[in-house]
């Protein structure tokens, strides 16, 4: 099989002296893993970054036996953000859930227009708020949509707004930009508040039923955040 397709790095391993296991999300052939013979050469190295657009050369011999990449740069995305370690760090926590929430060599188009998007939100002021909602809507991709408009209570306490969710044995508040989208929120509380909510969900229902733990890029992520 030898196929051509863009892709960005979700994520890299050395393999050996010189090469690494990687993982692709493509345009066409959705999440793709593959080695990358060279990967230490100073030709591909200095860009071999996750979260790169890449143009991609997959060539597989045999259907039972990993593939292996041939790339070229087409956008360098990370280094601009080098300077900003909550962003840099926001990058490789989306990175991470885009390989944990997709299966292999499934093509959604709708999540590698999302990755598009991802970075289109870092370079807005309210770039924290929109990855929260980003992780919402790749979730909601992803067959796993918290329906948090349609199941979240409103109360009104002391002329102010706010939403919870509630089960039989707890009940948690949810901040209102996660069900009210007209809602602007430039507190940083509420924002930890609302991606933390996102990981509860995440651990009880994709998680913890399939033996997973938290990627570590998004643990660190919250944890630079707090």
């Amino acid at each position: 099989m030898i196929w051509d397709d863009k892709g960005y790095l979700l994520s890299k391993f050395k393999y050996n002296e010189n090469s690494a296991i990687v993982d692709f999300y493509t345009s066409t052939h959705g999440k793709v893993s593959g080695i990358i013979f060279g990967a230490t050469s100073k030709k591909i190295k200095g860009y071999l970054q996750v979260g790169n657009l890449f143009q991609l050369n997959y060539q597989n011999k045999h259907e039972s036996k990993i593939g292996s990449f041939k790339v070229e740069i087409i956008n360098a995305e990370t280094p601009k953000f080098f300077s900003d370690r909550g962003k840099l760090h926001c990058l490789a926590s989306s990175m991470s859930m885009i390989k944990l929430l997709t299966a292999e060599n499934q093509n959604n188009h709708e999540i590698f227009n999302l990755i598009n998007n991802f970075f289109i939100l870092l370079k807005d002021d309210e770039w924290l708020k929109k990855y929260i909602l980003w992780e919402l809507e790749l979730l909601k991709i992803s067959g796993y949509d918290l329906n948090l408009e349609k199941i979240a209570k409103k109360q009104i306490i002391n002329d102010n707004v706010t939403y919870y969710v509630e089960s039989q044995s707890e009940k948690k508040i949810v901040p209102n930009f996660l069900v009210d989208m007209n809602s602007s929120t430039y507190d940083k509380k509420e924002l930890v508040k609302g991606i933390k909510l996102v990981s509860s969900y995440l651990d009880k229902n994709i998680l913890q039923p399939n033996n997973l733990s938290h990627p570590l890029q998004r643990v660190d992520f919250i944890n630079i955040l707090k």
